[in-house]
């Protein structure tokens, strides 16, 4: 059985080359579904658990084995409400082809779906979705949404965080930051290969929700992690 991780290795290993994320006038939208769950903060930590320990047991994790006896767990920001948004999908009329650029420099064909907006700080803000045009069967329709912000390179991995969206009808989904993530190669082994976030999708405020920090940042070894703006290395262990 492929663990749960490397279902998701599929979309993080060739993601995208994105747009917008300024500041845009609210567009018209109808009112959302009266119910759209959020996960508990018990399924979150839940995962979360799940999560490390996989990265700690499988003989793929993109955690290096020698460090894998030390590995103590991802490190997270607490689970913040303030983070969670029911976000209408405004889908463009037709898909808009671009190239994704990865880590490795390799051009993969994807596709510019539409555009999700949420509100924060009495703004209201543009993130791209898209779509991998070159993922195996049973994925070809999966939405991807990758995000730069104001802790990248910084807090967290300089390439960038990836948050999937839990959709519902009528093209409503949840976005949850709470949820965010890092690409594979974040962690330290050179076989996995991670998108370059778009600076249209950079954020210029911080979000404070979902993983943190990453083992052996800025490691010129690692595709993505050469930032001048890096931080000291991350330690293999949870906070």
């Amino acid at each position: 059985m492929r663990p749960a991780f490397l279902e998701g290795a599929l979309v993080l290993v060739v993601l995208f080359l994105a747009g917008c994320g300024p500041a845009v006038p609210p567009a018209e939208t109808p009112p959302p579904p009266e119910k759209m769950p959020f996960l508990s903060e018990e399924e979150i930590l839940a995962r979360r658990a799940a999560k490390d320990e996989e990265f700690r047991t499988d003989p793929d994790s993109p955690i290096r084995e020698d460090l894998r006896a030390s590995f103590r767990g991802l490190s997270y920001w607490p689970i913040d409400p303030a983070w969670r948004f029911v976000v209408k999908l405004h889908r463009w009329p037709e898909e808009v082809p671009f190239i994704v650029v990865t880590t490795s420099g390799k051009e993969r064909p994807a596709a510019k779906v539409g555009y999700v907006e949420f509100d924060h700080d009495g703004k209201r803000w543009r993130l791209q979705v898209y779509r991998l045009k070159d993922l195996p069967p049973g994925h070809e329709d999966d939405l991807f949404l990758p995000f730069k912000d104001a802790t990248s390179g910084k807090e967290t991995y300089v390439v960038g965080r990836y948050v999937d969206l839990a959709p519902g009808p009528n093209d409503w989904y949840v976005l949850d930051f709470n949820l965010a993530y890092h690409p594979l190669c974040a962690y330290g082994r050179k076989i996995y290969v991670c998108p370059r976030t778009p600076e249209e999708n950079t954020l210029p405020f911080p979000v404070r929700a979902g993983e943190k920090g990453w083992v052996h940042a800025g490691d010129p070894a690692i595709p993505g992690a050469d930032g001048s703006d890096r931080p000291a290395p991350a330690v293999p262990g949870g906070e």
